[in-house]
């Protein structure tokens, strides 16, 4: 979402585009207090105009004051688990670290032996949702829709690792099915 051009809530360390080392920190500077809100409906409406990510996957804002409750966001977004379509077998295959981490490592030479697992294959289907009615609470829109359609479809560009390698993992095919408004086609209570 962020390469896209997207404000969210959860940053990692290496990805924090607003000074903000923690969650508390990025609420606090953006929302305020919660007791400056009439309610925690207001608080909640107010994170989800200002970050996709609440508005798609929901969050929890947790306050340390003993006076504010925390504050719930159901998020639309469903990810489910992904299943492999063929069986996978980790394999291991054993590895050197070929220097010294640190001065802690005395008595440890630079030649260490290690172990790395992996998977040479593995064919994965993941399924997901967006519920309407949760959609419409927290404004998740047909563009939002659009964008997390595109993040699925680049998941894996730019994240390699040592684990993996640039080009060994891809998303080969991306189904999206869209219904029409609000609960599909033929719908009784449609307008």
């Amino acid at each position: 979402m962020q390469d896209l051009g997207q404000a969210v809530f959860v940053q990692s360390a290496d990805r924090c585009d607003d000074g903000c080392d923690s969650l508390s920190k990025r609420a606090s500077a953006v929302l305020g207090e919660a007791k400056e809100f009439k309610d925690s409906d207001a608080y909640a409406q107010k994170a989800c105009e200002t970050w996709l990510d609440v508005r798609s996957f929901g969050q929890v804002f947790a306050f340390n004051d003993k006076k504010e409750m925390s504050i719930g966001v159901r998020g639309p977004v469903s990810v489910h688990q992904g299943v492999s379509l063929s069986p996978v077998q980790v394999e291991d295959m054993q590895i050197t670290k070929s220097v010294n981490g640190g001065s802690s490592d005395k008595g440890r030479s630079s030649d260490t032996m290690g172990m790395k697992h992996f998977v040479r294959f593995g064919l994965y289907k993941i399924k997901g949702s967006i519920n309407v009615q949760l959609a419409e609470k927290t404004g998740f829109t047909g563009e939002d829709a659009d964008i997390l359609k595109e993040c699925l479809r680049t998941l894996f560009v730019n994240d390699a690792s040592s684990a993996r390698p640039e080009g060994s993992m891809e998303v080969v095919k991306l189904y999206w099915f869209r219904q029409g408004p609000p609960f599909g086609p033929g719908c009784a209570d449609c307008s």
